[in-house]
């Protein structure tokens, strides 16, 4: 089964930078999206952003823009999510998931949310002020 698992987080002052890490398992790299998502504690998850392991698009939110990097690597079924300049309010739990590249074509031809259905366990990023 398609499996997930985030590492690299930690606490970190503002400023600083870390690296996460998404190692997947159980499918197709190439035929999948992978995303980060974040969730700080009475706050909604927020997606940061996205790869293609097809093409290697990517997306980027405009909180994260500029500052965080996401990059991949096809060989090792991983994502990296570069965090530089981190300020406190990028505090939160962030979490890597999958979808089917083809699932993504359907939501945007019905005009509905991707279905990101495969996820993580999460790690914790603390950003110090």
């Amino acid at each position: 089964e398609v499996q997930l698992v985030e590492s690299g987080g930690g606490v970190v002052q503002a400023g600083g930078s870390l690296r996460l890490s998404c190692v997947s398992s159980g499918f197709t790299f190439k035929d999948y999206a992978i995303g980060w998502f974040r969730q700080a504690p009475g706050k909604a998850r927020e997606g940061i952003s996205s790869i293609s392991g097809g093409d290697g698009s990517t997306f980027y939110a405009d909180s994260v823009m500029g500052r965080f990097t996401i990059s991949s690597d096809g060989a090792k079924n991983t994502v990296y999510l570069q965090m530089s300049s981190l300020k406190p309010e990028d505090t939160g739990v962030y979490s890597c998931a999958a979808v089917p590249e083809a699932n993504v074509r359907f939501a945007k031809q019905t005009r509905t949310r991707v279905p990101w259905d495969h996820w993580g366990q999460g790690t914790q990023v603390t950003v110090a002020s």
